[in-house]
């Protein structure tokens, strides 16, 4: 991850000295950026739920295609910084309750339509194709995306197993 002062700075449009005065380490900075890209997508999701009060299995997993899939437009470079943020935690144990974040606001979202079990599975699932997309060649077909999401969201866990309730 290029995350430096220097690059913050320029990025930002502001002198180095803003950056270093406000962010003591290079860490400060990453989980500066992590806490308000989890912020952002805590909004996103708030306001993606408020838009859509109902939806069965099925059109869930059309919109959220539509989502994923929205990853590699015009929002793939925030989409890649924002995946770059996330797997920093990978080696800053510091950040990961702030990674956690990610999973279970996504979690809590699609528990407004599903069992809690697959909202979880649908949400590390979601995370697959979107990897795949922005770090591969191509990004995943709009048929492959909802069939895999189709899966997760109409299966119907046992209601009886400790894991369907």
């Amino acid at each position: 991850m290029g995350v430096t002062h220097r690059a913050v700075a320029e990025e930002a449009g502001v002198p180095l000295g803003a950056t270093t005065y406000h962010f003591a380490s290079k860490d400060d900075l990453i989980e500066a950026a992590l806490r308000r890209s989890v912020d952002r997508y805590a909004a996103y999701l708030d306001d993606w739920v408020e838009q859509r009060p109902e939806l069965t299995p099925e059109q869930l997993a059309v919109l959220l295609a539509d989502a994923l899939l929205g990853s590699f437009g015009p929002q793939r470079g925030r989409q890649v910084m924002e995946f770059e943020l996330y797997v920093a935690a990978m080696r800053r144990p510091a950040l990961r309750p702030l990674a956690d974040q990610y999973i279970e606001r996504s979690v809590d979202a699609l528990s407004r339509y599903v069992d809690p079990l697959t909202a979880r599975a649908a949400a590390v699932a979601a995370n697959g194709p979107t990897l795949r997309g922005l770090a591969g060649s191509e990004p995943p077909s709009r048929a492959e995306t909802e069939g895999i999401l189709r899966l997760i969201l109409t299966a119907r866990p046992d209601p009886s197993s400790p894991q369907g309730s």
